[in-house]
């Protein structure tokens, strides 16, 4: 078979979700996609598996043992394997036509050609500094790029060049510091801040152990992370780059929602006065929460 006869074949059950057109233009897209792990595999599988015709991945971590527990390319075979190499193995096992170029810790040297290249940008990295640098780039290039919260409720967000980017929507206490040169305060306090963006705009502390969630906002331990919630939300970054590719309406903006999955509603973020007035009230829990862990 032909490799045009393969992507077509590959590819035809697409067809009615999308045009023919519009999967020739998935043909044609790159992705960069950094931080292959969680819900960036989860989305680069989801990708791979729509015909997007050339990745680029970038992750600095080695699957562990940990991972198999949510992340898509782990398997007992891949622990101790790079993420991004690893990853790219496997996705070529869908698609062998699929063009990959695979980046570790080097990416950054590399970020301003990597984003000009892309159509669009998924943040699959939980690293502070990555993701303004991520976020930064995007902005100078004029770059879409696709995001989550960290939260227990799956969620999807999507920033475009002119849109506020979260360290300045989120109010981080990092903008004037250089994306390699954050401090350990300026981390603890900018997860903070997306905690509270959390809590005041979805309802995420009902499905979470509270005591424990104290423990990660205190730096206790680490993340929580659970299969369904962290597929689900890579599933929601897909849909919202496949957008991005094609030109069609996105169905979450910069401020983005949160899914959920127990009750079967879509939770949109709060009226400002109404967040104006929990926000105060959220601080001090998480204050509370912290100090408890401590």
């Amino acid at each position: 078979m032909s490799e045009m006869s393969f992507y077509e074949t590959f590819t035809t059950r697409n067809i009615g979700f999308v045009s023919e057109a519009e999967q020739e233009r998935l043909s044609k897209a790159t992705v960069f996609v950094c931080g292959t792990g969680g819900m960036g595999g989860a989305c680069i599988q989801a990708l791979v598996r729509a015909g997007i015709g050339r990745l680029v991945l970038a992750d600095i971590d080695r699957f562990e043992t940990s991972n198999l527990n949510r992340q898509v390319f782990c398997f007992a075979d891949t622990i101790g394997q790079m993420k991004a190499e690893a990853t790219r193995d496997l996705c070529l096992k869908i698609n062998p036509g699929l063009a990959v170029t695979v980046f570790g810790p080097e990416w950054t040297d590399h970020v301003e050609d990597l984003v000009a290249d892309a159509d669009v940008l998924v943040n699959g990295t939980d690293d502070l500094g990555a993701s303004l640098l991520l976020y930064r780039t995007a902005r100078k290039q004029g770059t879409t790029m696709i995001d989550a919260y960290a939260s227990p409720l799956p969620s999807v967000y999507v920033t475009r060049p002119k849109d506020p980017m979260p360290e300045e929507r989120l109010r981080y206490p990092t903008m004037q510091t250089a994306w390699h040169a954050l401090t350990t305060a300026q981390r603890a306090a900018a997860f903070q801040c997306e905690a509270e963006y959390v809590m005041v705009h979805s309802s995420s502390r009902h499905y979470i152990d509270l005591s424990l969630a104290g423990e990660v906002v205190a730096g206790k331990r680490s993340r929580m992370s659970f299969a369904p919630m962290v597929i689900t939300t890579g599933m929601l970054m897909a849909y919202e780059g496949i957008h991005a590719i094609l030109g069609t309406p996105h169905g979450a903006d910069h401020r983005g929602w949160f899914f959920n999955p127990h009750a079967g509603r879509v939770e949109h973020p709060r009226n400002p006065l109404v967040a104006a007035v929990l926000r105060p009230i959220v601080r001090r829990y998480l204050s509370q929460m912290t100090a408890a862990a401590s």
